[in-house]
């Protein structure tokens, strides 16, 4: 029966059966569901080993007698300091009563003997029995396993799964063999498919095996059906983005086999706890930028829709006050998960673009330059939407709009870094390139001129800074008018109602020059005819962050040397204490700078094509 299930299988994704014939063995099938059974046998025995008996403490959150007697103590004591009081007042009284005084006294020897026997039930050391709230108790542990539970089967579906994505690539690589699925008539969708289900299938039968149990443990908290179903939607969605995202990482570092495994899983269990502890402080940050990493986790909707059990406030959540262009999607459960929904769909979606193009022409860029033009809008409408908010109770404009501009920085600087070491062609398809345009002499020179502009805007092999010149408009565009909008709408005294415009457009200018500077480097590098080319320049875009630590841990603060930080690779944090003629200069600098190489780069382009 499951030999024709497979054969099935394989009519309809050959290297689905492929991936499945491989690993579907009976033991192997066997020790995966018994792992997954004796897992969940030793969590409940974890889980439930500290159920009540005849031992529990009086003190304990379910003896219902201690909270009975605190509540009687507290009582007594307000009702003994009530009588006090009256003793006192009848006794500066001018009517003085003798009598009265008698009572109150004799009220108050009262209350003190009812006070001291419940003092004298405090010190029991155990609860009976009949005094403890058993209801209560199994509610919240069966509430604390399908906590465990969830964080177990997160980390292990989208870790676990992760890893060993990226380790088969790996070894496919190491074999060879990818090369040769790579030429079989299936499509690019197809293989990368029947990897994406066949390669964890035994992380799939470990989290199967656990879902009755995950179910069973949430009904008994007494949580939704509607709110165990969203989670499990969520983990489906977050697992397609994560597993596509690591056949992609799989694939632009499969020559890096023995690290990359280790390195793509390390780093995603990395982001899960940095997520998890942000669901877990809730509203204790004002940064809506940083919502956006959030919604890529799972742990957020763990948050939202289950706030008791991850120790946070659905009332005063962050992720509740969300909005996108004032959209408030954190306002209805409906709202925010949909929005995760298209969040994941739409990085699932610009991954698979990619992870195509990279397994088709692994020696391609890993993005086209018409590509990334799309990918950076989709990017900035989304990041931007979340920069857009509200004031929220508790939110000031100060908090809020300075940590999303800075947020907003470096997001862009990891993008066009990103974009740089993605859009640069290598040195062999640039010197096809120059070799192609060197030898194109047919038309005239409008007609070159004009074939040139194509080639550098869309070209697959050209160099790719005016590509990156475009991104960097379209990038910075819809940030300015933000900003410069909100500096004319803001009252009196906030963050950007006195903003000095020239300095925000110089910051954009650094940006810019900053970023052009290094695709450029990086692009000569490239063209460098030695085997490790590809090691310097990936030293070169990652030394864009050196300069700012090594000033950082020298101590040298912008406020008090401006100078230092106008020519690092941060010079944005140095301009509101920098005078504008000396950021000028400054700027001046780096434009002769970029000159300077990109003189550098096209002697070298036009020496290849007089060598070809």
């Amino acid at each position: 029966m499951m030999m024709n299930f497979l054969d099935r299988l394989g009519d309809w994704n050959p290297q689905l059966f492929r991936e499945l014939k491989g690993r579907l063995k009976a033991l192997s099938v066997g020790i995966a569901i018994v792992t997954s059974l004796v897992g969940q046998l030793l969590l409940w025995l974890v889980q439930f080993s500290g159920i009540p008996d005849e031992k529990y403490p009086f003190y304990g959150e379910y003896c219902g007698l201690s909270s009975f007697y605190e509540q009687q103590r507290i009582q007594l004591q307000q009702r003994y300091q009530q009588l006090q009081d009256q003793f006192f007042a009848s006794s500066e009284s001018q009517q003085f009563d003798p009598i009265k005084l008698h009572e109150i006294r004799n009220q108050i020897a009262q209350n003190q003997l009812k006070l001291d026997e419940v003092n004298a039930n405090f010190g029991q050391n155990f609860c009976p029995i009949d005094a403890i709230n058993m209801q209560k108790w199994w509610q919240d542990h069966y509430g604390y396993l399908f906590l465990a539970l969830s964080v177990i089967l997160v980390f292990t579906l989208l870790v676990a799964g992760t890893y060993l994505l990226i380790n088969d690539l790996a070894r496919e690589e190491r074999r060879g063999t990818l090369n040769f699925i790579r030429l079989t008539p299936q499509s690019a969708t197809s293989i990368l498919t029947g990897k994406l289900l066949g390669v964890p299938i035994f992380i799939y039968l470990f989290t199967i095996t656990a879902v009755p149990l995950h179910l069973w443990a949430g009904l008994g908290a007494e949580i939704p059906l509607s709110s165990i179903f969203s989670f499990w939607a969520v983990l489906i969605s977050s697992g397609i983005f994560f597993y596509s995202a690591a056949l992609l990482f799989g694939l632009v570092g499969s020559k890096v086999s023995g690290l990359l495994p280790w390195l793509g899983s390390g780093l995603l269990l990395l982001f899960l706890i940095i997520t998890m502890q942000f669901a877990q402080w809730g509203d204790s940050y004002s940064s809506f930028v940083s919502s956006w990493l959030m919604l890529l986790s799972p742990f957020s909707s763990m948050a939202y829709f289950l706030p008791k059990l991850a120790n946070t406030s659905y009332n005063n959540s962050g992720l509740a006050l969300l909005e996108w262009f004032y959209l408030p999607i954190g306002a209805s459960e409906v709202g925010f998960l949909a929005f995760i929904f298209i969040n994941y769909a739409l990085c699932t979606f610009w991954v698979w673009q990619i992870m195509k193009r990279c397994f088709r022409n692994p020696n391609a860029t890993i993005l086209s330059k018409a590509q990334s033009y799309q990918l950076v809008f989709c990017f900035e409408v989304m990041i931007l939407g979340f920069a857009v908010q509200g004031l929220k109770n508790g939110y000031s404009l100060h908090n809020v709009v300075s940590t999303n501009v800075f947020l907003l920085c470096l997001y862009n600087l990891v993008l066009f870094v990103a974009l740089i070491a993605m859009l640069s062609p290598q040195g062999q398809a640039l010197q096809d390139w120059v070799r192609y345009r060197h030898q194109d002499v047919s038309g005239g020179e409008g007609f070159r001129n004009k074939s040139l502009l194509q080639d550098l805007l869309k070209g697959e092999k050209s160099p790719a800074l005016l590509a990156i010149a475009i991104n960097f408009i379209i990038a910075t565009i819809p940030s300015l008018i933000w900003i410069f909008v909100l500096s004319i709408t803001s009252s009196s005294g906030d963050i950007f109602h006195n903003v000095d415009k020239i300095k925000a457009i110089f910051a954009v200018a650094f940006f810019f020059s900053l970023m052009m500077i290094y695709a450029t480097i990086a692009q000569i590098v490239l063209m460098i005819k030695t085997p490790k080319r590809f090691l310097w320049a990936s030293v070169t875009l990652a030394s864009i962050f050196l300069p700012p630590i090594i000033l950082l841990t020298l101590g040298v603060e912008p406020s008090k040397n401006p100078m230092l930080w106008l020519f690092s690779t941060f010079p944005w944090v140095s301009l509101e204490y920098a005078a504008t003629t000396t950021i000028f200069m400054a700027f001046l600098g780096e434009l002769s700078v970029l000159a300077l190489l990109i003189f550098k780069l096209t002697n070298q382009l036009r020496l290849t094509g007089v060598r070809s």
